[in-house]
């Protein structure tokens, strides 16, 4: 393969969300005439806040020595604690002492391991009956990353998501109106549950596999990489829809989200340009989901298509579609079973009249919300250190910021104090971009087309290794290590991959120590 040539560029400038109100509301994606969706200026600040929110988050143009504060990633929530491989399960720094004891009632839910049904332990079963897990735990393994099957490695922490085209009217209107997102496998449903309870069949197998190629580098250093090609073998229920699509994704690292949530919707939509007006060549764009509790159109920003606008959502999905428990936000007893399955539908449910109305009644899906709202972001390591401030100079000149922006200051009337005013450095926009065709996996989500995903936050990524044992990193774990996730950018990242590629041993070392630190 040639070398990737350099095209030079450098950061766009981050447009601050005061600007977003000079400018008046944006014209959002599914926003219908009657509707305001989600605020486009800070509603909880002073006139002095914003300014000193505006100073803060400034890009800094010094590279000699640490930003203040830059060690504290998640601002007070940070943990500092002795980095191992519990350094992604620490509760946020600043809890209370009561609020460290509802963490740990909903670390306890998390890795509580659920059963079948009828049961004895009438309070742990309902799992299924179709599934991909029995806990939280097993598939966010010690709060971090997933991995694709490699070796003796399970797909436990990596599952496909199946979505279909329209095929009438009314299915486009409810995707038009954003009352869904996409549309299910009218056999399989929105994703393949490989496992199942005494006596059904799990619906079949992810299979996976890889071409190998290589990348030459401009200073002829070759690199291996591998292209992934999905399918799915023993399908138990017939054939999928000839327009299913496979969209494999990792589990992403729980750390920071809740601090995520109460960054303002002003500063990212502040970020979003879907039409490139300043013409850098980067395009990003929001992705305004419908909340189905009250119907408003709010920012997505969890998921790797930004299809989720909350943690508790986030988790109420997670327990219908990976392990088959409802709860009162999904009270779906059955999980992702469809109505062709019929033995799905007759199954047993956990469901306990004197628990409440679902298998994971009040207050369990409050106590797993609460304690993924508050799993800290580790402290960084050699903030000051050279070639970290070298390669954090690279970041930078490369562009690489653009997209993923070090800092935000959360909002001040976020409703937990721990999460309130802080200053943070996820190093994402929490935006839409398009990564071109070869990263594409051909699936609408939302506002979000087929080779568009989420910014990745990049906070922990440098404990990768240390907490999951792996450095698999990209949606699907097609990249081995983090020189392999750079070189599959493409489309809107495509120049900053081919800057990289370009650069000397030393600068590309100098880099990977910076990311490595975060």
């Amino acid at each position: 393969m040639r070398p990737l040539t350099l095209l030079s560029r450098r950061m766009r400038p981050i447009r601050p969300a005061l600007l977003v109100a000079a400018l008046g509301a944006l014209a959002l994606p599914g926003l219908a005439a009657d509707e305001t969706g989600p605020a486009t200026s800070r509603d909880d600040l002073t006139a002095a806040d914003r300014e000193r929110v505006e100073a803060v988050t400034r890009p800094t143009t010094d590279f000699s020595a640490a930003e203040t504060y830059e060690a504290l990633p998640g601002g007070a929530a940070t943990s500092r604690k002795r980095v191992n491989q519990d350094a992604f399960s620490h509760p946020s720094a600043n809890l209370s002492f009561e609020e460290e004891g509802t963490f740990k009632l909903g670390n306890a839910l998390f890795r509580k391991l659920w059963v079948s049904s009828p049961s004895s332990t009438q309070a742990s079963d309902g799992l299924g009956p179709l599934f991909n897990a029995r806990a939280c735990q097993s598939c966010h393994l010690k709060d971090g990353r997933g991995h694709p099957p490699e070796g003796d490695r399970d797909a436990t922490s990596m599952f496909l998501r199946l979505s279909r085209a329209p095929r009438t009217p009314d299915e486009q209107a409810l995707l038009k109106d954003k009352t869904l997102l996409n549309l299910p496998d009218p056999v399989y449903g929105g994703q393949l549950q490989d496992l199942a309870v005494p006596g059904l069949k799990g619906e079949g197998r992810m299979v996976v596999t890889y071409e190998e190629f290589t990348v030459t580098l401009g200073d002829g250093t070759e690199v291996a990489m591998r292209r992934p090609d999905y399918a799915v073998s023993d399908l138990a229920y017939g054939p999928m829809d000839v327009s299913t699509t496979l969209s494999p994704r990792v589990t992403p690292p729980m750390i920071g989200l809740g601090l995520i949530e109460q960054i303002h919707p002003a500063d990212i939509l502040g970020l979003a340009d879907p039409d490139d007006a300043d013409g850098d060549g980067i395009s990003g764009k929001p992705n305004i989901v419908r909340d189905p509790a009250s119907g408003a159109l709010v920012l997505g920003r969890f998921g790797w298509k930004a299809q989720t606008h909350s943690i508790r959502r986030q988790s109420a999905e997670a327990f219908a579609g990976d392990i088959g428990i409802s709860s009162p936000d999904l009270p779906n007893h059955w999980g992702d079973c469809t109505p062709s399955q019929a033995d799905c539908l007759a199954a047993a449910t956990g469901v306990q009249p004197r628990l409440g109305d679902s298998e994971a009644p009040d207050p369990v899906l409050d106590l797993v919300t609460f304690y993924s709202q508050n799993l800290a972001v580790p402290a960084r390591r050699d903030v000051d250190d050279p070639q970290v401030l070298n390669g954090k100079r690279i970041f930078y000149d490369l562009g690489c910021a653009a997209c993923h922006r070090p800092k935000f200051v959360t909002r001040r009337d976020a409703p937990n104090k721990t999460h309130a005013f802080q200053l943070i450095w996820p190093y994402s926009d929490f935006l839409l971009h398009d990564m071109g065709p070869r990263m594409a996996d051909w699936q609408v989500v939302g506002d979000a087309r087929g080779g568009e995903w989420r910014t990745p936050p990049l906070w922990g990524i440098g404990l990768t290794e240390t907490v999951n044992g792996h450095t698999f990193f990209l949606h699907d774990g097609r990249a081995r290590n983090l020189t392999e996730a750079i070189l599959w950018h493409g489309g809107e990242g495509e120049t900053a991959r081919d800057g990289f590629a370009a650069l000397d041993a030393d600068d590309r070392a100098a880099l990977m120590r910076f990311l490595e630190s975060l």
